[in-house]
């Protein structure tokens, strides 16, 4: 994936943080222990150790609208760093926790709330929204790596619609799915060139 990104995506390969420090990732998984009695999903530490998650770069013909994250380069949104990942789920003092299952965010379209992405658990991969009352979807798929390779498989085999409406598409050196029916990119949509 990385090295598709570097070749096809050099802006988003750009916005690939380095790996999170161990204390970092050991700080979340003693947080989830303490607060929801249950340990950090070990692929979601892997990934960690890869990629502590994304920070967008400055792409200056996107400048005016803004409406292009080069690190929303996955069909889920952004990679969430571990303190990222965590807020959505520990609860506030003296408020219960509502999620009811032993998962954690790890991707998210919404990066100023969060309040909806993608979760891992021991059960798999699967969407997640926090808006009214707090749903989580049945997984998708079995495992961040599955995941990750259907993203990759649909990048470099096709179809493009292979993990939903969203298709993916190069602009301004970023890796951006949008739905070409109904896109959600304004400005950007007339330079947004679909990979199939």
């Amino acid at each position: 994936m990385t090295d598709w990104l570097a070749g096809h995506a050099p802006i988003s390969y750009a916005s690939l943080l380095p790996p999170a420090p161990e204390t970092e990732i050991a700080n979340a998984d003693a947080a989830l222990r303490q607060h929801l009695g249950f340990a950090l999903p070990s692929e979601l530490a892997a990934l960690w150790r890869l990629c502590g998650g994304v920070e967008h770069q400055y792409i200056e013909a996107n400048e005016d609208e803004g409406e292009v994250g080069s690190g929303a380069f996955l069909p889920g949104g952004i990679l969430l760093s571990p303190a990222d990942a965590l807020s959505p789920r520990l609860p506030e003092i003296g408020h219960s926790d509502g999620w009811g299952a032993a998962v954690v965010p790890w991707l998210t379209g919404d990066e100023t709330g969060p309040e909806s992405g993608h979760y891992v658990g021991a059960d798999g991969v699967g969407n997640w929204s926090l808006p009214d009352n707090l749903a989580c979807d049945k997984p998708g798929y079995p495992s961040i790596a599955a995941y990750l390779e259907a993203v990759h498989r649909t990048l470099t085999d096709g179809p493009a619609d292979a993990m939903g409406p969203d298709v993916p598409g190069l602009v301004w050196g970023c890796l951006i799915w949008d739905d070409p029916g109904s896109p959600l990119l304004d400005d950007a949509l007339a330079h947004w060139r679909p990979v199939h």
